[in-house]
């Protein structure tokens, strides 16, 4: 993997639309759920076995209030992010980056993003996603950029489709993270 220094990433940021949905699909899996040697920090292949995704789930997100933001390098989808819009609340989820890019920046670029769609697009109040508690590194990360748990928590979704836990009571903790304000005289 290339340093920061040594890597001068040009993102684009965009909607995605429906043909994107098997390279979105193969981007989350190989971030979350890889095979063979990938490294990367946000795998849980250690707690889930089996697909995160596959491309009718992708293309099942795809609606009124639902999007998926994605960053392109280079004419390919590096990273993405989908986007649920329920009333002044943004939900957030399926962050993903190629592993060759994780510790560059691009997932925390690509969040900012997808809260600053949300924010002038929808003029939302408050972001919130759900993450795995027993990721320690994720909950760190979201922590850092200012992310709250609620307390809220709930059994891994079995019947979700999107693979199958390795350990017993894996739990999924919600945050929350209150949207800047702006407001204009």
């Amino acid at each position: 993997m290339k340093s920061q220094s040594q890597y001068q990433m040009k993102l684009q940021f965009k909607t995605a639309s429906i043909e994107d949905a098997q390279a979105i699909a193969l981007l989350v899996n190989r971030a979350y759920r890889p095979n063979g040697d990938v490294k990367g920090w946000t795998h849980e292949s250690e707690l889930i076995s089996g697909e995160r995704t596959n491309v009718e789930q992708v293309s099942s997100l795809f609606g009124d209030n639902s999007y998926i933001l994605v960053a392109v390098e280079n004419g390919n989808i590096v990273a993405c992010v989908y986007l649920e819009i329920h009333g002044l609340s943004a939900h957030i989820g399926m962050l993903a980056t190629n592993p060759e890019l994780q510790g560059l920046g691009c997932g925390k670029q690509m969040l900012f993003y997808a809260e600053e769609f949300a924010s002038k697009n929808f003029s939302v109040t408050k972001y919130v996603m759900k993450v795995l508690l027993a990721r320690k590194e994720l909950l760190d990360f979201y922590t850092r950029r200012g992310y709250i748990a609620t307390g809220s928590t709930f059994e891994y979704p079995v019947s979700a489709g999107v693979g199958s836990p390795k350990v017993t009571n894996l739990q999924v903790g919600i945050l929350e993270k209150m949207a800047k304000i702006s407001y204009v005289s």
